[in-house]
């Protein structure tokens, strides 16, 4: 039986070149009999977290804003992979997916961690015009080590400037790979 997959695609743009290792990463996934469901986070108006601790994990509605996170709760409860996908920024996660991410926290409040652990596994899907993702992978093994996630790795894919630079690159097999050595 295949696995749950969500994917936090926090590109900005639904046919730039982190989407295309998303498009490659599912293609491989689905070849494996798993599910996947992709958010496209920058059409879904998530807000910032408040840092209020008003959350409450097992309610239907964990956070106390209502909006596209509404739709993602459900999904990370019930899934077994979660994919992070952005193009590095500055160093980082771009910041729809960094939003997302934070915004998670209200699954570890209140009536239990509905988030850590769990048996739940992650990898991070990045695109950019240059090369310097060491801090991003580090950020991200830190994530993975709070949650008590298993990190299943990551396709960093270096100079992509502009939209389609990605075809015909290395890393998008890298990305079709990794989805299907999910079973």
């Amino acid at each position: 039986m295949g696995k749950k997959i969500v994917v936090l695609n926090g590109s900005p743009r639904r046919k730039g070149n982190t989407s295309e290792l998303v498009r490659a990463f599912t293609e491989g996934a689905e070849a494996s009999g798993n599910t996947v469901t992709e958010f496209f986070l920058d059409a879904m108006g998530i807000h910032g977290c408040k840092g209020c601790f008003g959350g409450h994990s097992a309610q239907e509605h964990p956070c106390v804003q209502r909006d596209g996170m509404d739709e993602i709760y459900p999904a990370v409860r019930e899934c077994d992979v979660v994919v992070l996908a952005s193009p590095l920024y500055y160093w980082n996660m771009s910041g729809q997916i960094r939003t997302a991410v934070d915004r998670l926290f209200a699954l570890e409040e209140g009536d239990g961690n509905l988030l850590r652990g769990h048996g739940r596994s992650c990898a991070l899907l990045m695109a950019a015009e240059g090369h310097g993702f060491e801090d991003v992978v580090t950020y991200f093994d830190n994530l993975m080590g709070h949650l008590r996630w298993e990190n299943l790795g990551h396709v960093l894919a270096g100079g992509n400037g502009d939209v389609g630079d990605i075809a015909g690159k290395p890393e998008l097999e890298q990305a079709r790979k990794l989805g299907e050595s999910i079973r």
